[in-house]
Parts: structure tokens; sequence; C-alpha cells
């Protein structure tokens, strides 16, 4: 996968866009703020919905829109009309174990165990909508790659 700078882009959105592309190799939240530092958005969520669109609206990118992206609608709808889809589906009781106390999940931390069920349950009504589910509670990492890559040459 190549990364280069958009030069049209502000520098704060390059970071932004370096941190969509490096989410897709394993790059965590945590390890990319370290090395770039902190962004601050005036207006984040419009922000980060304005420069997901774009990047969308390329053709030939494969995007992890993580959880929070898909619950966006117009996130959403864009995905659902003109790109494929993927569900990456786990039990409750492995999400609840992965979150619960997790600084780099603002919605999680500091939640109760019976909270984050009922946003697990709330969004699941959304990402279900997704084109494909995958299965990953015994999964590794490559091969949900590998099931991807499978459904996305069958289709």
């Amino acid at each position: 996968m190549q990364f280069s700078k958009n030069t049209s882009i502000s520098h704060k959105q390059s970071k932004l866009s370096l941190i969509i592309k490096v989410a897709l190799i394993g790059i965590t939240i945590s390890i990319i703020v370290t090395i770039l530092g902190k962004i601050d958005f005036p207006s984040p969520n419009k922000k980060i919905e304005k420069i997901t669109l774009k990047i969308l609206k390329k053709s030939g990118n494969v995007i992890s829109l993580g959880g929070g992206g898909f619950i966006n609608d117009k996130i959403r709808n864009e995905v659902l009309i003109n790109h494929s889809s993927y569900w990456l589906f786990w039990d409750e009781s492995i999400l609840v174990k992965r979150i619960t106390n997790s600084k780099n999940r603002p919605l999680a931390f500091k939640s109760s165990n019976e909270e984050i069920k009922q946003l697990i349950k709330k969004r699941s009504k959304l990402y279900s909508k997704a084109q494909f589910k995958i299965n990953c509670n015994k999964l590794t990492k490559t091969e949900i790659v590998k099931k991807i890559i499978k459904i996305n040459e069958l289709n």
C-alpha cells in the first residue's frame, strides 16, 4: 500500500487520511497519536465525515471505517450504495472484554459492562445492514483478510 501526501489538504487532514490508511495494516490509534500527535478538529465529526466521503469517492480504496464511521448516515449510505461493506462480527462477550476501560474507545471508556452491551446492541442494528457479515470469533487477522478477499473475488 502506498501512502502519498495530498498537498491540497491541510496537515491535520493529511494526518487523518494517514490514520485511516494505516488502520488497515493494524497500527493502533495510540501508536498513531504517539507518532503524529493529537488531532484536534474544530468540528471533528463533520471534518471526519467530509474526509471519509472524499476518500470513498476515489476508486480502488479499501477503508476500515471502524464502528463509528458506519453509524454516520451519509457515510453508511455512500458505502451501501457504491461499495462493498463487511461487518466483522464478534460475540458480545468478546467485544465487552476487548473494549472495557479502553482509552481508545471514548464511548466505552469507564462505561459499565451493561452500558457497553447496550451500545453493541444499538450499533449492531446498523452494522447488520452491511452487505457481508463475517463471524470473526475464532479467526486470526490473516484469516479475516483472506475471507474478505475471497468474498470480494466472488462478487
